[in-house]
């Protein structure tokens, strides 16, 4: 029998070696997977899952999701596998993708996302994706791209989109730009519509067959009064509207804010019946002339030592009845202004400055109850043409040697204008008329006569205004029973086609205005506020 020293020895030995196993390394764990997938250490496939599983080992770098039970996929969705560089999320019926679906995946290489049912990604639905190389959408039903969709990912070297409906429109043209560009591989892609680049490689096509910018005219500012007339003007630098507000017994000047980019009050002119209030600087003196229907026009002198308008001169009454527009023009030199009367007893009659006032310089036209003025100054042969409620409009040609405006002869085509204006484009000159029973007409000079190129329905229009802003010609046509509607110029064609409609009602003018970089179309109506549109630029590839 072995001593108490031998079996202590032996006993010794045995703890020894079991501190030694003890303080082994345990032997690794299986690690966490989800019902729904199978896993490895570093990857794992999944069949029928109804989220992004959550609870796989971090160390996963390779993930596969088939026949996924949910349709869309979160921000943020595989932040929680951090070192994933391979996602295959094929045959599954995701329809969105939502912002910074990715984030958080610096290390991905691999992404397919084929066979799904996706119609729209967002701008920075791939924002993060600095190490992706290979990327496959194809076979989806995506039918355009976010501009710059693929900007973030700086290595790409593989892309895949075939097998999507495209619709090769202004949103793809960026796409045409970039494939023409990039040095990332991309499979031949077609489109789909429209149906003149129907079968066209998306490569292949011209970017001059994309024609994306387009204009639009957008609420800027409302002024809380109806008016009849707006006429802009500058002085001193300055920028000014003077409204003509019957309904408020004035005429009211606004001054243009350049730092607030507004309309501001800045003076009124006492007017019971103002009808038009028509700004003239001459000799770098301001003028405003007051025509009112009922107790008689004026004439007021801006006086920069008090700031504030005076009455200069009175217009005869007896001459000048029921006043409905003014035109100031300058021939030669000299300084006019028209006024066409609308009574059954007065004249429309011609006014010229001389030193000090405006002085009645010639009767044009008597009895005919006169609605507009156009002033036209083409060709060096200054010409007046007058609209009448009861007669066909009358031109009146200016003779230098007798210094007045003679008749030359009527624009027959038209019996009852209630306005007239006139455009030039390219080398002809062209009249528009409105009226209030029947189509308003567009007119073209043929040498001798007008011939008629277009009609617009307008019943009930007391106003028209072609304008050109850049080099988009424009045409507002207003009427008492509908909206405005605003007619855009196609050179082609060489008429108007309808472009837009505005929300005015009774418009009684309609006034072109830059300020600065805004360009402005003021609207003012007898019946409600006078509302102030911004014309605006849109890039629709934008």
């Amino acid at each position: 029998m072995a001593g108490p020293r031998a079996r202590l020895l032996v006993l010794s030995t045995l703890s020894f070696c079991l501190m030694l196993q003890a303080s082994a390394k345990k032997p690794p764990k299986t690690p966490p997977c989800p019902p729904s997938c199978s896993c490895t250490r570093d990857t794992a496939f999944c069949v029928d899952s109804k989220a992004v599983p959550k609870n796989l080992p971090s160390e996963v770098i390779s993930l596969t999701l088939v026949n996924a039970a949910f349709s869309e996929i979160q921000d943020g969705a595989f932040s929680h596998l951090p070192l994933l560089q391979f996602l295959l999320l094929n045959s599954n019926k995701f329809t969105l993708i939502g912002d910074n679906a990715f984030i958080g995946l610096s290390h991905l290489q691999y992404l397919f996302i084929e066979n799904n049912d996706i119609w729209a990604l967002s701008k920075f639905t791939f924002r993060g994706l600095k190490s992706l190389t290979h990327l496959s959408l194809a076979n989806n039903n995506l039918q355009t791209l976010p501009r710059d969709i693929f900007r973030p990912l700086d290595i790409l070297s593989d892309l895949d989109l075939r097998g999507n409906a495209l619709n090769c429109d202004c949103k793809v043209k960026w796409l045409v730009e970039w494939l023409a560009h990039t040095n990332t591989t991309v499979a031949p892609i077609y489109c789909a519509s429209p149906p003149r680049f129907q079968e066209h490689k998306v490569q292949d096509l011209p970017l001059r067959e994309f024609d994306c910018i387009t204009t639009d005219f957008v609420l800027y500012q409302t002024l809380s009064f109806p008016a009849v007339s707006a006429e802009p003007f500058l002085y001193s630098s300055d920028l000014y509207l003077a409204l003509a507000q019957p309904g408020a017994s004035a005429c009211t000047i606004l001054k243009w804010d350049y730092v607030e980019r507004q309309l501001r009050d800045y003076d009124r002119i006492p007017a019971p019946s103002a009808v038009h209030c028509k700004p003239m600087v001459v000799d770098g003196q301001l003028y405003v002339i007051v025509a009112q229907l009922f107790g008689g026009s004026y004439i007021y002198h801006w006086d920069p030592n008090t700031t504030r308008f005076t009455k200069l001169q009175d217009i005869d009454p007896q001459r000048v009845r029921k006043p409905n527009d003014l035109e100031a023009f300058r021939i030669d030199g000299d300084w006019y202004f028209a006024v066409a009367d609308s009574s059954k007893a007065g004249a429309t009659s011609l006014y010229r400055w001389h030193q000090n006032g405006f002085y009645s310089h010639q009767a044009l036209h008597a009895w005919h109850r006169d609605t507009d003025l156009e002033f036209v100054d083409g060709e060096g042969k200054p010409r007046l043409i007058v609209s009448s409620s009861s007669q066909a409009p009358v031109i009146y040609q200016w003779s230098r040697s007798q210094k007045q405006f003679v008749a030359q002869g009527e624009v027959t085509q038209v019996p009852d204008a209630q306005a007239v204006k006139h455009f030039r484009a390219g080398r002809d000159s062209y009249l528009c008329l409105s009226r209030y029973i029947g189509d308003s007409k567009i007119l073209r000079w043929e040498g001798t006569r007008f011939s008629e190129v277009q009609a617009l329905p307008s019943r009930g229009s007391l106003a028209l205004q072609p304008f050109l802003v850049g080099g988009h010609r424009y045409l507002a046509l207003g009427s008492d029973f509908s909206f405005t509607q605003i007619y855009q110029w196609d050179e082609g064609r060489q008429k108007f086609v309808r472009f837009q409609e505005l929300a005015v009602q009774a418009p009684r003018a309609f006034c072109y205005m830059p300020a600065g970089d805004a360009q402005l179309l003021l609207a003012p109506s007898f019946k409600g506020q006078t509302l102030v549109y911004r014309h605006v630029v849109v890039d629709l590839s934008a």
